[in-house]
């Protein structure tokens, strides 16, 4: 049975098999996480589609814990707040939710580094959005639904002046680049690329900019790209597909290396596309670095991705990886987009419309993101 609480039913788009992936999402009423006087449960207004929400469905990644709703990019209006909730929250507040449901925040007698210096993101206990276990066991659900709970630390308010449409991919999207932008300095006197210039690479692109990059050059296979990458802000780019000397063309051109590349096979016997090379060209990105340079992968391939060492060790170079963000670079994030009128490209689908929405965005048509709306 689904859970009430008052005049709503939790409901929302159920995915029971990897088959969701192709359109096959099921509506139907759900059972949320029990209420928790921490908690805060939302009524969804917008729901930002990620790729996650596509490796997720057909259990690119690993097996899914069908039945499952997801989406984690979730704007909506605060209709319960919990007696012991954080953040001061009120009811009729316009809030939002990205990939992290909850932490350990030091509970239980815990002693965690991560949760204690504003590394929620990174805590060894971290509780996803969807596809997983709350800490009372309850089922972790999403946000393509009419209504969503999650625990206060992770609810954040959208400040006046940015509409939700335009904040819900922020929550996993734009803070997924945004963080390591921040984090590796993507400042003044700083030449930054962007490795796919898509959903992910477009709010890198936009965030490279606000956050005053000297330089920023888009990268992507095919030319075609090119007029939305310089209408985003580009002042450069590179089509590596269509230009064989593009490595040597472009050597030691920039400082930070943001990559938002995933590749898709289908997944082995045990949930894992094992074994399998992808077409990414790492070590020639590499090749676009300068001394002290730093390449940041941010997407998850399904895919193993060769590395030759020989890359790196010249030019004294690192590799890193970045993962969602912490709830401070969360409101970070959204108060800059607010001030420096960030505008990511949304379009906005009807909920009702999210399984054809999710296959077209597994075909390649979203410019850049789309964003369920009820």
């Amino acid at each position: 049975m689904a859970k009430e609480s008052g005049s709503y039913k939790f409901e929302g788009w159920v995915a029971l098999d990897p088959s969701s992936a192709e359109g096959k999402m099921v509506w139907q009423e759900y059972e949320p996480k029990a209420w928790e006087e921490s908690d805060v449960d939302i009524q969804v207004t917008h729901s930002g589609i990620c790729g996650s929400d596509l490796h997720t469905l057909r259990s690119g990644w690993r097996p899914t814990p069908y039945p499952v709703v997801v989406g984690h990019e979730i704007v909506g209006t605060v209709v319960r707040v919990g007696s012991k909730a954080e953040g001061g929250f009120q009811v009729g507040d316009v809030v939002g939710v990205g990939a992290q449901a909850d932490a350990c925040l030091g509970r239980d007698g815990h002693t965690c580094r991560q949760c204690t210096t504003g590394n929620e993101n990174y805590c060894a206990d971290i509780v996803p959005t969807y596809a997983g276990k709350h800490r009372n066991d309850g089922p972790a659900h999403g946000g393509h639904a009419r209504y969503h709970r999650c625990p206060s630390h992770f609810v954040f308010k959208i400040p006046s002046g940015l509409a939700p449409e335009l904040a819900a991919p922020m929550l996993c999207g734009g803070v997924t680049v945004y963080s390591p932008l921040k984090h590796f300095g993507a400042g003044p006197g700083r030449r930054v690329g962007v490795v796919g210039v898509g959903g992910l690479g477009h709010f890198a692109v936009l965030f490279a900019k606000a956050l005053g990059a000297d330089e920023v050059v888009g990268i992507s296979r095919r030319a075609e790209k090119r007029k939305d990458a310089l209408d985003l802000g580009c002042d450069d780019y590179i089509a590596t597909a269509d230009d064989e000397d593009w490595p040597a063309k472009n050597a030691r051109r920039l400082d930070l290396i943001i990559s938002t590349v995933s590749s898709k096979t289908a997944p082995t016997e045990n949930g894992w596309a094992d074994g399998v090379d992808t077409q990414m060209p790492l070590n020639d990105y590499l090749k676009l670095l300068d001394i002290d340079g730093t390449f940041v992968q941010v997407g998850l391939p399904e895919d193993r991705v060769p590395l030759s060492f020989f890359s790196i060790i010249p030019r004294r170079l690192r590799m890193a990886g970045s993962g969602i963000g912490s709830p401070e670079e969360i409101r970070e994030m959204l108060q800059l987009a607010a001030d420096k009128k960030v505008r990511p490209w949304v379009e906005e689908r009807p909920m009702k419309e999210a399984n054809q929405a999710i296959v077209d965005m597994d075909a390649g048509k979203a410019r850049f993101r789309y964003v369920l709306v009820n």
